[in-house]
């Protein structure tokens, strides 16, 4: 016994003509109250006479990663194409920022970067603690813990800079 047999009533044809797909979970379009399925329920995906004027979409510009937006139901190409022609399609605008760590080329983006409570820089993940980015306000300020103090002036760094152990007054140094 199928799915069909057991819930006749249950589910909506995608009214597209060329799909016709029976969809559990139909879309109704708001502009032309036709049912479509996942599929064609965009306004141009099903070529919608009566799409909302009011929506607005953009196409992003491969080229200068800015945002265009679309006017009525106008294809990407011809959107792309009249952006390219007007002059604000710049190349170098899509440099996208990396960490700032030396020798670290980790593009930044939402998801993988992180701004430092102290020194206020935006770092990517790998170099979000305060003795890995070289933020010297971490130090400065006496915040951190004392044993990532200890351990950093025992290995000679401490925030990306190098120090000289230096022997300590309350201790004599042996003469070899």
């Amino acid at each position: 016994m199928g799915g069909t047999e057991a819930f006749p009533d249950l589910g909506e044809h995608c009214q597209e003509s060329s799909c016709n797909q029976l969809d559990f979970l139909p879309f109704r379009c708001d502009g032309c109250q036709k049912v479509f399925c996942l599929e064609h329920r965009s306004y141009k995906s099903h070529e919608c006479t009566k799409a909302n004027p009011n929506d607005r979409t953009v196409v992003v510009c491969e080229i200068c990663s800015v945002s265009v937006e679309r006017q009525g139901n106008e294809k990407d190409e011809i959107i792309l194409e009249r952006h390219a022609k007007s002059g604000d399609c710049d190349p170098s605008k899509k440099k996208k920022p990396v960490c700032p760590v030396k020798r670290c080329k980790q593009v930044l983006t939402f998801s993988n970067s992180i701004t430092c409570k102290d020194c206020h820089i935006k770092v990517c993940l790998r170099h979000r603690f305060p003795s890995d980015h070289g933020c010297n306000k971490h130090v400065a300020s006496g915040s951190g813990s004392k044993f990532l103090i200890a351990l950093a002036a025992r290995s000679g760094k401490h925030c990306g800079t190098e120090k000289r152990l230096l022997p300590s007054p309350s201790r004599p140094t042996k003469a070899f």
